[in-house]
């Protein structure tokens, strides 16, 4: 048995039914559209952020059908956003196969993400979901103006270790508080509890993404990303943004002037990769996340012990050190 599947145990019964009724909602009489749904469906991924919806609201009370709304909401609103990436990001592949951008084009791909974000409005809607609905709507909104910045901040490669917590807390960080914020409310209406929750899936995400990028420094082999993908796409993350923190001007000057290069070879790419390792920026970037994975831990620890409890602990130290 998989971690992943051990994590899923209190809730394999309804992450199964829930994958029945998330299909119903990918449905279209647009042949075109049918056609596009169905490839997205056949290549979905872990479906990690329904799994934290159900297994937080098990915690805080009894999953019910608003549970299956919120983790619909979550999982359209996700993969609205991967199609949607896949165009900022001019991706021609999305997990091993190829994006719809790069199967049909680039303004289909923006049409089929809209589609999607209006049928979880229309669900919210006809199910009365007003709170879920505003909840959503705002990791939407912190998720575009995560995007934004990042692509601001990236043209002039200045951003410095405050502006990559904001950008990572908007893009990353708010899908996955959503996550927990919209669980704990499907199955309780104390607010505080709410609060609480949203703060557990800030924490988690923001330790999702540093791992996420301490991935492409390393090169095992297991991951989905090309090693030193972000150093080639011009991206500062933690590591790279804390080695030039500590660098002196003339190293700083020397990686600065091959990050900023729009083509890179492989030994410049190594080059930037070895900087970064041997400056700590490393161990550092792990420190940070262990910190942020501690706080989401020191939140569940005020609940008593139960199954749902034991999974959101394992799905933590999985996000924290998984290999790909």
């Amino acid at each position: 048995m998989s971690v992943l599947d051990e994590i899923r145990k209190p809730v394999e019964k309804e992450m199964n039914e829930f994958e029945s009724y998330f299909n119903r909602t990918m449905q279209s009489n647009i042949p075109l559209l049918k056609i596009i749904l169905n490839y997205i469906l056949r290549r979905k991924g872990k479906q990690m952020r329904p799994l934290l919806v159900f297994l937080t609201a098990g915690l805080n009370g009894k999953i019910a059908e608003s549970t299956y709304v919120a983790a619909t909401l979550i999982e359209l609103l996700h993969t609205a956003s991967l199609v949607h990436d896949d165009v900022v990001d001019d991706a021609n592949e999305r997990r091993g196969a190829l994006s719809i951008k790069a199967l049909w084009n680039s303004k289909i791909a923006v049409l089929v993400g809209d589609y999607m974000l209006a049928q979880g409005l229309i669900i919210s809607l006809e199910k009365s979901k007003f709170e879920m609905l505003e909840i959503v709507s705002e990791a939407v909104k912190a998720m575009t103006e995560g995007e934004l910045l990042q692509l601001q901040k990236s043209r002039k490669l200045n951003i410095k270790e405050p502006d990559y917590y904001k950008i990572i807390m908007s893009k990353t960080a708010a899908l996955v508080a959503a996550c927990t914020a919209t669980g704990a409310r499907s199955a309780t209406e104390n607010s505080d509890i709410i609060q609480q929750m949203k703060e557990f899936g800030e924490n988690i995400g923001i330790a999702f993404q540093i791992r996420d990028d301490l991935l492409d420094y390393e090169t095992n082999g297991l991951t989905g990303k090309i090693v030193g993908n972000d150093i080639k796409e011009r991206k500062l993350t933690l590591p790279l943004i804390h080695a030039l923190e500590i660098a002196s001007s003339s190293q700083k000057k020397k990686v600065m002037a091959i990050v900023k290069k729009k083509k890179k070879t492989k030994d410049e790419i190594k080059e930037v990769i070895d900087f970064v390792s041997a400056s700590g920026g490393l161990e550092y970037a792990e420190l940070k996340m262990n910190l942020f994975r501690d706080k989401a831990l020191a939140i569940l620890d005020s609940y008593q012990d139960c199954d749902y409890k034991n999974s959101l602990k394992k799905f933590i130290y999985y996000t924290t050190s998984r290999n790909k």
